[in-house]
Formats: C-alpha cells, structure tokens, sequence
C-alpha cells in the first residue's frame, strides 16, 4: 500500500524498481511481447503468492508477498536443508507487513526441479542469482537464510556485492562444518555419535535433497554490508549427545564468530530461548534482526 507524502527520490526510485522488475523478468521467463496495458504488467512483476521461473533450463517454484512499494530492498528468504518455502511461510507473512519479500524452493526441494546433479556453491549461487534478477528490479536484496540456507547467502554474498545489501544469518551452518565434525568425533566412535558422524558426513558429501556439496573455506569479505549472525541459545547438540555435544556446541559457536568476517559491519547475537530454528522459537528476535538490516541497508 502507498504512503502518503512521497518524496520525488522515493518515486523516482520506486518507478525505476517497477520498470526493471518488468524488465528482468520478461529476459528470464522469455515471455511473448505483453499485450497487458502498464498497470497490468506492473500487477503481474509483483505478484502475490506463488509463480515458477525458468532458470537455466529448470522450473524454480518463487513465492512473494508485501507491498509493491516501500523504502527498502527485497528480501530474500532461503530456507534450510531438507526443508522448502513452506517452513518460512509464517515469517514471510510476518515480514511482508513492512516489506516486499520473497522465497523460493532451491532446485531439489519443494516444487523446483531436481539438480542435474551434484551441486557446489557456484551452481546453487547461480539459481539464486535468477531469482534476484526476477524480483528485484535490478536492486541489491538482503539475504536470510537459515542454517544451510545461511551458508548459501554468506558465501554468495562475496561473489555477488552488486546484488547483496545485507545479509541475516539464522543459526547458519558453519563454514568449517565437514572439517570440525571429523576432528570432533573420531572414526573410531561408536555407538550413536558413530551414526552422527556417518550420516552427517553423507549430508555434507552432497547426499541431501539438493546434491550441494559442503566444501569447507574460509569467509570471504562482502565489504561493509550489514549483517546480522543470531545462533542458538538453547544447548540441543549437548543434550542430543552427551559424549561430543559440548564439543560440537563449541564449534559452532566458534562457526558463528567465523562469519563475523562476512563484513566489517556485523554482530553476533545468541538468543537465549531459541532451539536450530531461531524463526520459530524466537520469531522476535529475528524479526528485529532483518528489520535493522533493512533499515541499514536501504
């Protein structure tokens, strides 16, 4: 909905958001010339509720909702391994009452296409890259994502500054996970850390729904973006396995202060009451968090 009292910058920047959202996403889909009159094309850039693109050659499944207009960048919202758009669904909503937002199923989950195969960061990076050309109107977005979801937005953030604002880290996963679950439960281990380390390892290996490869490095910098790092409070991996779990706490901890080198304008946060899932045991907490790098970034 419109405010009242809109500067000329604001419509000036808000006209141009409309024309190359149109723009961007008639290349992607390579729709016919419309036939629509302006304020219909307008309508169907920024749609409501769910639409599938044409991404290199796969259907990728995109859900927007929230004002057609506002202050600040689109938000982005990338979802954890194993999980889809849906899981973010009642956080989009929440979100979408003061900002345009979208999420999509990465190829391999939800209602996208499967992966030709095996998947690195560059691969999953370039369906991302699709989805912001067709619902940003050409403007840098801020990045959400959630444990592996986190990880795709921080080491595409790096490669991409042109397209990134900002970037919130939910309980991301850590950018030394395969290295520091090897070091931190032997080979040796039996018993149901033996099975943590197996089944983890497959899932780091590419053995997931969406064959990304987990390749350990070091964080690259995206400049002065502003960033937000929230990790869990509530102590899960120690109570999950008594023998590693305090161990395996401490690396992630030490995963998140890793991703404090994203930028030289980041914060880490640890939220007292929140198990892995930070959006739903302390959906105020990360509603703040995004709202403050919306605002930093607009």
């Amino acid at each position: 909905m419109l405010e009242t009292g809109l500067n000329d910058n604001r419509i000036a920047r808000s006209t141009a958001t409309v024309v190359g959202t149109i723009l961007a996403a008639v290349a992607l889909v390579g729709c016919e010339e419309s036939n629509m009159d302006p304020a219909e094309e307008i309508q169907a850039a920024f749609f409501e509720g769910t639409e599938t693109f044409t991404i290199a050659d796969h259907t990728v499944n995109v859900s927007c909702s929230g004002s057609f207009v506002s202050d600040g960048p689109v938000v982005i919202l990338l979802h954890g391994g194993g999980d889809d758009l849906t899981a973010m669904a009642d956080f989009q909503t929440a979100l979408s009452a003061d900002n345009r937002v979208c999420s999509y199923d990465r190829l391999g989950a939800g209602a996208s296409d499967q992966p030709d195969g095996p998947q690195d960061y560059a691969a999953i990076g370039a369906t991302l890259t699709g989805v912001i050309d067709a619902v940003s109107g050409g403007e840098p977005v801020v990045l959400v994502g959630h444990s592996m979801g986190g990880l795709i937005a921080a080491r595409y953030a790096p490669d991409h500054q042109d397209k990134v604002a900002g970037a919130v880290l939910l309980d991301a996963t850590s950018p030394t996970a395969a290295g520091d679950l090897e070091a931190r439960i032997p080979e040796e281990a039996e018993g149901g850390a033996a099975q943590l380390r197996q089944d983890t390892l497959a899932v780091f290996a590419g053995e997931n729904p969406e064959q990304l490869v987990f390749a350990d490095g070091e964080v690259q910098s995206a400049g002065d973006i502003p960033v937000r790092v929230l990790q869990h409070g509530v102590q899960y991996l120690a109570e999950a396995e008594p023998e590693y779990g305090e161990g395996l706490e401490e690396d992630w901890t030490a995963g998140q202060e890793a991703w404090l080198g994203l930028s030289s304008d980041s914060r880490l946060d640890t939220v007292d009451d929140s198990g892995h899932y930070i959006y739903l045991d302390a959906p105020e907490a990360a509603l703040e968090a995004v709202k403050d790098v919306v605002t930093r970034a607009s």
